[in-house]
């Protein structure tokens, strides 16, 4: 009984001592965000997506406690660090094109959300429909995108470039 003592007192005073490192959660300013004019996406990304993709995280309670906090932390940096919304427009067109053909491949493979995220948030689980819907907009971006660097290399019938990588 008493070595149970010592290790739940132990345990206490770690959890206790943990709580003294916990995470920066302050929002770095946008600059040059992407705006989504239509409303179903914009609803859809939203519920989905801005956790870990843009500077403007609903955090959760646990997100204030360690570990969980850590983990949580570096997922949304993760996020930020492979796309994010907040920060668009410093993007080149090419990287844009790039982006938005990873986020129809992620969201038609169901990488997108992540399942340890959408375990957690059940609403941002997505139906084939919003998958269709999400899937439509990227492309019709890069259509648009594709048409924009057409034109300003004088009708140049090439792609912009991927970027090669995330």
């Amino acid at each position: 009984m008493r070595e149970i003592s010592r290790t739940l007192v132990f345990a206490v005073l770690a959890f206790a001592v943990l709580q003294l490192f916990p995470v920066d959660v302050a929002a770095p300013p946008d600059s040059d965000p992407l705006v989504i004019e239509n409303a179903e996406v914009a609803e859809v990304v939203g519920r989905a997506c801005v956790d870990c993709h843009t500077n403007h995280p609903d955090w959760p309670w646990y997100a204030q406690v360690a570990p969980a906090s850590w983990i949580t932390a570096g997922h949304v940096r993760e996020g930020r660090s492979k796309l994010n919304f907040s920060t668009w427009g410093e993007l080149a067109v090419r990287r844009q094109y790039s982006k938005l053909g990873q986020v129809v491949d992620h969201v038609e493979s169901r990488e997108m959300p992540l399942r340890s995220y959408t375990w957690g948030h059940p609403e941002a689980r997505l139906t084939a429909e919003e998958r269709q819907t999400l899937v439509e907009w990227a492309e019709s971006l890069r259509v648009e995108l594709r048409a924009a660097s057409q034109r300003s290399r004088g009708g140049d019938e090439e792609e912009p470039r991927s970027g090669g990588g995330t």
